[in-house]
């Protein structure tokens, strides 16, 4: 999977989309991304994209930010331990970040978009947070946390005062002993500067003194009366802000487990409209999901191609064409296809949009790819024996629900062989039954998609006049490679041309070869070359091929006969694929309509248990009761436990279950007469 993720370029589509998310969870969760096999669970991917997308186009931006750190500070505190200032202050901005995604998806909830009632599942834990925010201010306890901190902190301001008040009065008193005019704080204490020759002429305790020796730092006796009074007020100080900090550190360790739920979810959040965005960046669609093997694109581009050059893709496949081989000129844009095409498969089975306009796509157990030359130099793998090792991993994996997409079939090796593996190799893939999309030069693979059924051609558009590619697919028609025609326009001898064109199609036909380019001339050249013709048609679809090892002997190998050094396939051993997990027709919505009040539901992903209050509504959402709260949740992630009527006889009073006690007496009351004024409130 690594491999074809590298081969399609998806592994840079997950870069892009890895900055689109913001917490470690999510980021975790993109890396490891991978096609989704069950139907119903692609489903649900792909809805949730959709619905990010349109929360982004009609609320703007979530206000999502990283939590990072906010579970070790919840263990700490679950733990017993005293949470500092600092720590403190994150967990307040933690409880904003929940609050303002909240009312982000409250927004959401009144244009009618059902991802935004995953608001329901935050808890925003008001007044703790408020309570933070009273108490802890730019990183320390606030001075309005409590009515005896606010008393302590004030008498240290006047202690200190008339410590200072102290010092002062001694050094205008003394002022031929001063060495400057100002006091100071020295370890905590007020302190004057003394000359030293004076130091027995101030009463007090030496704190300090000068590098120079020459100025004493002197505690004077009148201030440090002062002093003791002083640290006593700290250590209550002290004392009171560390109960403080532990009666917050408790409160934040009991709605700990509310808070790991609200990350859990807004890490789950982020993954969904990091989904969005990257849909965004590339004005993305959301695919169908068929169930039938066919793929349909109109105008689908390449989402990391500049869509102002990008020229879009018209594909189709399946209806009885299980197989399209593709041919055109180098640089016709023949790669780009089949990375476009495969690409968009991959992306829309791991729940993204695609870059199109309109998409229809089936399910593949895999993605199969052969793409790039793959040498590899520390294997001793070459060209061709990269592309084998690929090709045999491939028909190995092959099964009828696999997408398979190779480019240059057959190369790297001496044409002629190199065309009968390709022809086997499609044989191959043509019995597998898969989807398959190739690109090659061979002329015989041409005609052998012409004439096998289930096999088409296509060409790549070429604009002779300015010799340029044109990007466009044509499908039905095969292409040619105006190597003679782009060599000739760009001034390549006659001379030369014809020499080329005498060993491509002999001596009769080198002139119309050259001048129909390619693809016609080789045709002539099948039909007339002698000795150079690999494969003749013996009558009624039965074929005499030779090969080397055939040719060297002399004779040609009989129809089913394998030569000596031939490729074969046979004995090859399969690998298990996972399979594709189909949905149920109708059990959604059959399940929908089942839920009815009273019903004990399990409610996902957080496996409570819950009781329906009101029925599914036409938006596919009902509401339950949970402990403590209501909820509206999609019907698709509730799962009935018990239904009503097992627990529950059949004139039973919900009422006792789901409405106040208040709410009980006043109906009852306005039942039996009018109650002026009386008003039943019900929480929306």
């Amino acid at each position: 999977m690594i491999q074809t993720e590298i081969s399609l370029e998806f592994d840079k589509i997950k870069a892009k989309w890895r900055e689109c998310a913001l917490t470690e969870a999510a980021g975790k969760k993109i890396e490891d991304a991978g096609m989704i096999l069950s139907e119903t669970e692609l489903a649900g991917r792909l809805r949730e994209t959709t619905e990010s997308r349109q929360m982004l186009e009609k609320c703007g931006t979530p206000p999502l930010v990283s939590l990072e750190g906010i579970e070790e500070i919840l263990t700490a505190a679950e733990k017993g331990m005293c949470l500092t200032p600092e720590e403190l202050e994150q967990m307040a901005g933690a409880y904003v970040a929940v609050k303002r995604l909240k009312d982000y998806l409250e927004r959401g909830k009144s244009q009618g978009i059902p991802l935004a009632y995953y608001e329901e599942n935050l808890e925003p834990l008001e007044e703790l947070r408020e309570q933070l925010r009273y108490q802890i201010w730019n990183g320390q306890v606030s001075d309005n946390a409590s009515r005896l901190l606010k008393t302590l902190r004030g008498d240290i301001l006047r202690a200190e005062d008339r410590m200072r008040e102290k010092a002062e009065a001694v050094m205008r008193a003394n002022k031929e002993c001063m060495s400057d005019q100002f006091s100071t704080i020295r370890n905590g204490h007020v302190c004057i500067p003394v000359k030293k020759e004076y130091k027995f002429k101030i009463s007090g305790i030496l704190i300090d003194k000068s590098s120079t020796g020459n100025t004493l730092f002197i505690e004077p006796s009148a201030a440090g009366k002062f002093y003791e009074e002083l640290q006593e007020l700290r250590i209550d100080e002290e004392n009171e802000v560390r109960r403080i900090l532990y009666e917050l550190s408790a409160l934040i360790a009991e709605n700990g487990e509310a808070m790991v739920q609200n990350i859990r979810m807004m890490e789950k959040l982020d993954f969904i409209f990091s989904k969005g965005k990257l849909s965004e960046s590339y004005d993305g669609r959301e695919p169908k999901i068929i169930g039938e093997r066919r793929i349909f694109l109109r105008n689908a581009r390449h989402p990391l191609m500049d869509p102002e050059v990008c020229v879009p893709l018209q594909f189709s496949l399946g209806d009885g064409v299980n197989g399209i081989v593709i041919t055109g000129p180098n640089t016709g844009g023949k790669t780009v296809a089949l990375k476009t095409v495969a690409l968009s498969c991959l992306m829309a089975q791991c729940g993204l949009h695609i870059a199109c306009e309109e998409a229809e796509i089936c399910m593949n157990r895999n993605i199969l790819c052969d793409i790039g030359d793959g040498q590899n130099l520390s294997e001793n793998l070459s060209t061709f024996s990269a592309h084998i090792v690929n090709v045999l991993d491939i028909l190995r994996r092959v099964t009828p629900e696999s997408l398979v997409v190779m480019d240059e079939l057959g190369s790297g090796t001496d044409p002629a062989e190199g065309m009968g593996i390709a022809v086997a190799i499609l044989e191959e893939l043509k019995k597998s039954g898969a989807l398959f999309l190739v690109t090659t030069h061979y002329p015989e693979v041409k005609t052998y998609a012409e004439r096998e059924e289930g096999i088409v051609n296509a060409r790549m558009t070429f604009d002779r006049e300015n010799l340029r590619p044109l990007y466009r697919m044509v499908i039905g028609e095969a292409g040619e490679s105006c190597a003679f025609y782009i060599a000739e326009r760009l001034g390549m001898p006659l001379s030369m041309l014809r020499r080329a064109a005498r060993e491509a199609y002999g001596d009769d036909n080198c002139r119309e070869g050259i001048r129909k380019g390619g693809s016609e001339g080789q045709k002539e050249r099948r039909q007339g070359d002698t000795g150079r013709d690999r494969g003749k048609t013996l009558g009624d679809g039965e074929r005499r091929e030779e090969c080397p090892a055939a040719e060297r002997k002399g004779r040609a190998c009989a129809p089913g006969q394998q030569p000596e050094g031939a490729f074969s396939l046979e004995g090859l051993k399969k690998e298990f694929v996972p399979c594709i997990e189909r949905a149920r027709p109708g059990v959604s919505k059959k399940q929908a309509a089942s839920f009815r009040r009273g019903d004990s539901v399990m409610v996902y992903p957080d496996r409570k248990i819950g009781i329906v209050c009101e029925p599914v509504n036409d938006k596919g959402v009902l509401r339950v009761q949970l402990p403590g709260k209501k909820i509206w949740i999609s019907h698709k992630r509730v799962k009935l436990q018990v239904a009503a009527e097992e627990l529950y006889p059949e004139d039973y009073d919900f009422s006792i279950i789901f409405d106040t006690v208040e709410n009980r007496k006043l109906r009852h009351q306005m039942e039996r007469k009018y109650v002026e004024g009386a008003e039943i409130v019900t929480d929306n």
